[in-house]
């Protein structure tokens, strides 16, 4: 369960009182997120999400997300957006952490990806890039090239636990990518982490996107790869070339791919898996005992990154 830091009552209470929002009718925490300590929040205005941001997040990075938020959707894209207490500051604290209130979205995150969720979500990641085109503020990936080096090096030693040869082959991957990683591709505020749970539908319409606590500067192209990566494989680890026709597809009809966008996909894919399978292996060799959060398997990954490889350009995409 993503609850990391009990909220007492009292508290609670006090922290509300902060803002025109009447009383706390309920709180209660919330499954999902791994990152974060997550809270359905209802007061006598309606029902809100209350964060309190955990050690894996820099405080520094707090105004970037925040103020990112409240861009897009004075822009008009659906996602929370921070409420501003009566001294309008929307980012706190409670219980000795940075914490915020942002607005309640409804609808429902996909547990099984059909065609028209693909179709909904590049729709939505085109909508999102083109809203944050003026956003003044600027974060660099902190998980791009030198972060994967990082990560790659706190693992490198215990990789055989997962697999035997794991390390090998992550650090000749690693070095391939590092080599090909393009440079100069339109870029601008993206996600970074557009998985199925932080997109919500009704029906086949998307409702809106959540989680921008990966939300950096990096380019576009490499939020697309991301989606591929996330929405367009099948459970047994076989692509869906349908699906990741119909997410491109469906995101060039908003914000046109350039050529050398497209011609990057696989590499960025590459890359794209590489950075999750590295958190995972890193959450998956450090997960403490008794820990209400189970780990992702690494290996997902690992099996996404050796089909990206196989890739010798981006008609396996199925777009031209």
């Amino acid at each position: 369960m993503a609850v990391y830091t009990d909220v007492p009552d009292d508290d609670l209470r006090a922290f509300v009182a902060e803002y025109d929002l009447g009383e706390v009718v309920s709180c209660k925490g919330i499954a999902e997120g791994v990152e974060n300590s997550n809270f359905l929040l209802r007061t006598e205005a309606g029902s809100f999400i209350l964060t309190l941001y955990e050690k894996r997040v820099d405080p520094k990075d707090l105004p970037f997300f925040i103020g990112l938020m409240e861009h897009l959707a004075a822009k008009g894209f659906a996602c929370p957006t921070p409420i501003r207490a009566r001294d309008g500051i929307a980012l706190r604290r409670l219980c000795g952490r940075p914490a915020a209130l942002v607005t309640f979205l409804d609808g429902m995150w996909p547990r099984r990806i059909r065609a028209f969720h693909c179709a909904g979500v590049g729709k939505a990641l085109a909508a999102l890039h083109r809203a944050g085109r003026d956003f003044a503020m600027r974060r660099p990936n902190a998980l791009s090239l030198a972060g994967w080096q990082a990560l790659f090096a706190a693992c490198r030693e215990r990789a055989h636990e997962v697999r035997a040869g794991l390390a090998e082959e992550l650090e000749a991957e690693l070095a391939a990518i590092t080599a090909a990683w393009p440079a100069g591709l339109p870029s601008g505020v993206i996600h970074a982490d557009l998985f199925p749970d932080n997109v919500f539908f009704r029906g086949e319409e998307v409702t809106g996107v959540i989680d921008f606590y990966f939300a950096c500067t990096d380019f576009f192209a490499y939020d697309l790869a991301i989606c591929l990566n996330a929405w367009c494989f099948e459970t047994d680890g076989s692509f869906n070339v349908t699906k990741a026709r119909l997410l491109l597809s469906s995101y060039r009809a908003v914000r046109p791919i350039a050529a050398e966008e497209l011609a990057a996909l696989p590499l960025l894919a590459r890359g794209g898996a590489l950075r999750f399978l590295l958190t995972r292996l890193y959450d998956w060799l450090n997960h403490p005992p008794g820990a209400f959060v189970r780990p992702k398997d690494p290996l997902e990954y690992l099996q996404k990154l050796r089909f990206h490889r196989s890739v010798t350009g981006p008609g396996a995409y199925g777009l031209a």
